[in-house]
């Protein structure tokens, strides 16, 4: 059986079924070709590569420009994943307008299927007008990144009956409001099962327990890339960044000590178009 572009109905279908939904992370046109034959059902072109690969303290300083930059080259990569280009701070805070500018450029230009943007109750009104513009939208509550120091921190949410039940409002908002799907991120188990009990449309956890319809991770933190944040929540399959930095050291070693370039590195010259040249630099 051929395998076929996956929709935003395959994931409603899928948590109808009972069976998980996977989202991965990814950030440039080899990292989603890479995704996408492993069959995960999502790609996300997270703000996080404001940390993982541009080397910022937080998503906050992530613009536009670099948004639609790393998703036009998920886009290349990504055939049969849903794509979701995560808006960036401000892109959709301050202006109806401006929000829905945004996440059509993130479609138009980035070439993503989706956008998501984070926040709870306070952002249906703009998460209404980007539907109404005819664009699918993922929400985010919870630990919500781009608000992380007005949260205090990188810290879990909902740890308290008050807080918990307030995100489950929130997650009923969002999903009245028109959005396809939520990821749940640093939430207590028992609160983020609840939530996806709750709702008809499917949850995405990361941090959240195994109660979500799917989970989620950083492309970098799965792979062993990125040690400055490692979140409880992270299951590290492969320590690539130790064997990418083996490798470069071997590398070093190689060319320090003149075993590389060798022979069958090297494209060689016949011999008379060797002695002819060496005549005419001679002259």
């Amino acid at each position: 059986m051929s395998r076929k572009k996956v929709t935003i109905l395959d994931l409603q279908r899928k948590k109808e079924n009972g069976r998980p939904i996977t989202m991965l992370t990814a950030y440039d046109f080899t990292g989603a070709q890479l995704v996408d034959k492993a069959e995960i059902d999502v790609i996300l072109v997270g703000d996080s590569l404001g940390m993982v690969v541009l080397g910022y303290d937080s998503t906050v300083p992530v613009t536009m420009a670099e948004m639609l930059h790393h998703c036009r080259a998920v886009a290349r990569g990504a055939q049969f994943a849903l794509t979701v280009g995560d808006m960036p701070f401000l892109s959709y805070q301050t202006d109806l307008v401006e929000a829905v500018r945004n996440a059509g450029l993130l479609l138009k230009e980035g070439r993503m299927d989706s956008v998501k943007l984070e926040g709870g109750r306070e952002m249906v009104l703009t998460i209404e007008a980007i539907i109404r513009a005819g664009m699918p939208v993922m929400g985010h509550i919870g630990l919500t990144p781009q608000s992380q120091s007005k949260l205090g921190g990188y810290k879990v949410q909902g740890k308290t009956a008050v807080s918990a039940h307030n995100l489950l409002q929130d997650a009923l908002a969002l999903e009245a409001a028109g959005c396809f799907s939520i990821v749940l991120e640093a939430v207590p188990e028992p609160v983020a099962t609840a939530i996806s009990q709750r709702l008809t449309i499917p949850t995405l956890g990361i941090g959240a327990g195994a109660g979500c319809d799917g989970q989620v991770l950083v492309y970098h933190d799965l792979l062993g890339l990125f040690d400055r944040l490692q979140p409880r929540f992270v299951k590290e399959y492969a320590n690539l960044g130790q064997t990418i930095l083996n490798a470069f050291v071997a590398y070093r070693d190689d060319v320090a000590d003149g075993r590389f370039p060798a022979a069958e590195h090297t494209y060689p010259m016949s011999e008379a178009e060797e002695a002819e040249f060496r005549r005419m630099i001679a002259e």
